[in-house]
């Protein structure tokens, strides 16, 4: 009896039309050369693509932990010695006030949690998606679906994204609930001595969650480069928080003088320009103008070279 040799699925573009017209040349085909009926818009809902993200144990685990922190550091601040008093002409900063009032609690938070842990998180999310199904030997199946290359990276980036968005809210919110619980409510306070009423002080709240979201566009968009260029999980998440510790050094660095503007953390904290009353938002623009222009270069590099390689493992 002869054998019947099947040839291997391709994951090259533009492989999957000449295969199956080679091992199946009597099926009928459209005119684009698709299988009658596929509609790749309907390849790798979000829904499903978010469904198996949340089930896995890494997204349970970041987002329990995000959960844990607020209520790990009003433990700490319960429990820890109080604030002794303090001379005039004293300098008096977000930990000094953390104490006051849930608003301020919630402010520290997110002042101790946005150079690392917040990257940590959202290079974890957008890191590990495409690598972690490389590393499984899963991605060149999801390709010979066939999945569009363009689509299979942009329902990965949406939910990556969507993951980070979630993740961000999570814990200004958490802080909020467990800094009214343990502190009460009190009117925010800045270290320049200013106030606000519960209503502004939730509105420039607001305004520093958005902008803490725009501004780590560019490690999100990073992440996902480099997710790209590895199929280690590990290797792309660790790299990107090895760059943003870098550009964070040479930030320090004052003998780079005006060049550190250009590093893509150098703006990392002008939300604290929103914490007085009136809100200074010229250098909140500029550090989300440095982080969609990093974020352009880095997708742009993604797309083009995804859709080109090929794909072997």
């Amino acid at each position: 009896m002869s054998e019947v040799r099947i040839p291997e699925a391709s994951t090259r573009p533009g492989e999957h039309t000449r295969l199956e017209a080679a091992a199946a040349p009597a099926l009928a085909v459209a005119p684009s050369g698709a299988a009658p009926g596929f509609d790749p818009r309907r390849t790798l809902p979000l829904r499903v693509e978010l469904r198996r993200q949340l089930k896995r144990r890494r997204t349970q685990v970041a987002f329990g932990l995000l959960a844990a922190l607020p209520l790990i550091l009003a433990a700490a601040f319960k429990l820890g010695s109080p604030t002794r008093g303090r001379g005039p002409g004293t300098t008096i900063d977000l930990a000094d006030l953390a104490t006051v009032g849930a608003p301020n609690f919630t402010l520290f938070t997110l002042f101790a949690t946005s150079g690392i842990a917040l990257s940590l998180m959202v290079a974890l999310f957008t890191g590990d998606t495409v690598a972690s199904e490389a590393s499984w030997s899963s991605l060149r199946y999801l390709l010979a679906t066939p999945i569009p290359r363009s689509r299979l990276l942009r329902q990965k980036l949406i939910v990556a994204l969507g993951l980070s968005a979630a993740a961000l809210v999570l814990l200004p919110t958490v802080a909020l609930l467990s800094g009214w619980a343990v502190f009460g409510w009190a009117p925010a306070r800045s270290p320049l001595g200013t106030s606000l009423a519960t209503g502004p002080a939730l509105a420039h709240l607001a305004i520093v969650v958005g902008y803490l979201a725009l501004s780590l566009l560019f490690v999100a968009a990073l992440g996902f480069a480099l997710s790209t260029h590895t199929d280690t999980p590990l290797g792309a998440v660790g790299g990107t928080v090895m760059l943003v510790i870098l550009s964070d050094i040479l930030d320090s660095v004052t003998a780079l003088g005006g060049a550190r503007a250009f590093l893509p953390t150098h703006y990392s904290y002008a939300w604290l320009d929103a914490l007085s009353p009136t809100v200074s938002w010229d250098a909140m623009i500029r550090g989300v103008v440095s982080s969609f222009a990093y974020s352009l270069v880095f997708f742009a590099l993604v797309w083009r070279r995804f859709l080109r390689k090929d794909i072997t493992s």
